[in-house]
């Protein structure tokens, strides 16, 4: 596995208005949600990036009004999945 470190300066760092325990995670959310909105990185990737459930990413990005690519495929997927639930129960 590679590893890609980003160095954040100390005055940049202190700068940002978040508590510090939470700083490596919004920066981590940040990151995902551009690359994806540019389309560098796909949609579990950033997911995976971001460390969120599929639900709490494409969540955040409906919040920053993000469009998100999906295809009638995904449709498909979705609906086969939903109905695939409603009726084991």
């Amino acid at each position: 596995m590679s590893k890609l470190t980003v160095d954040i300066p100390d005055d940049v760092a202190a700068a940002l208005h978040l508590p510090p325990g939470a700083a490596e995670q919004e920066i981590r959310k940040e990151l995902a949600v551009t690359l994806y909105a540019r389309q560098l990185l796909p949609l579990g990737k950033a997911r995976q990036l971001a460390r969120l459930s599929r639900r709490d990413f494409e969540a955040l990005l409906g919040e920053r009004q993000v469009p998100r690519d999906y295809t009638d495929a995904d449709l498909d997927a979705d609906l086969d999945y939903a109905f695939s639930d409603a009726e084991a129960e």
